[in-house]
């Protein structure tokens, strides 16, 4: 049996039913919640590996829940992936400004859906276990076992994707990362997520570290500058 859980948070029966069919048969834990409210609650006591989130749900929507769980330093760090009948950019952006790691449009097809979750869940592991030395960042730390940032002493709370990212181009100041480069690493080759999501996770992270330490490269990428 595996030891990873999935908790599915969706306000529709017949969903939930579908996908955590699905999910148990691949041999996955499956907890269920019908709101955004009960999920939060939900994520807080079992601690779930991924949390598939409905959008649109009454008493608490998909992106507050998501932001609530971001907000709880024991749940900050889980991974989410959105399921939505929107798949307009506007849509997939604000999901991912609200905290989530994918976006996943209906209907949804079960395999499809079944190799989302494996590329999310083995991007995760990857990115936990491919650790590198960073060199010295002058005023800024960033603590991976910790998911930490710190700047002149003063702690940022990152979602994961921001870490994962600003982590990326800190491993390598004054390198140029490529936008498929950027892709490829954080997201993983089989997620697939919109350009500008990239923008939005850079924005951001200036937003809490400062402007001054990542330079847009225009029609490149970004990179990481010394102090």
């Amino acid at each position: 049996m595996s030891n990873t859980t999935i908790l599915l948070v969706d306000d529709d029966p017949d969903i939930r039913e579908i996908i955590g069919f699905n999910l148990s048969k691949e041999g996955y834990n499956v907890e269920i919640a019908k709101d955004g409210v009960q999920g939060v609650e939900m994520c807080k006591k079992h601690k779930p590996d991924l949390v598939l989130m409905d959008v649109m749900m009454p008493n608490m929507d998909g992106m507050e829940a998501c932001q609530a769980i971001r907000e709880n330093s024991e749940t900050k760090d889980t991974l989410i992936a959105f399921l939505s009948a929107r798949g307009e950019d506007y849509s997939q952006l604000a999901g991912f400004d609200s905290g989530g790691d994918d976006y996943i449009t209906k209907p949804i097809r079960p395999k499809v859906l079944m190799s989302r979750i494996k590329a999310l869940l083995k991007r995760n592991l990857k990115i936990e276990n491919d650790t590198f030395q960073l060199p010295e960042l002058g005023d800024l730390k960033i603590d991976l076992e910790k998911h930490h940032v710190h700047k002149s002493g003063i702690s940022i709370e990152m979602p994961r994707k921001e870490f994962e990212l600003l982590y990326l181009l800190a491993s390598k100041p004054e390198k140029v990362f490529s936008r498929d480069s950027i892709m490829r690493t954080v997201w993983g080759k089989e997620v697939i997520v919109g350009e500008r999501t990239i923008d939005v996770h850079i924005r951001k992270i200036r937003e809490k570290i400062g402007d001054e330490r990542i330079k847009t490269i225009k029609g490149v990428g970004y990179k990481f500058l010394k102090e």
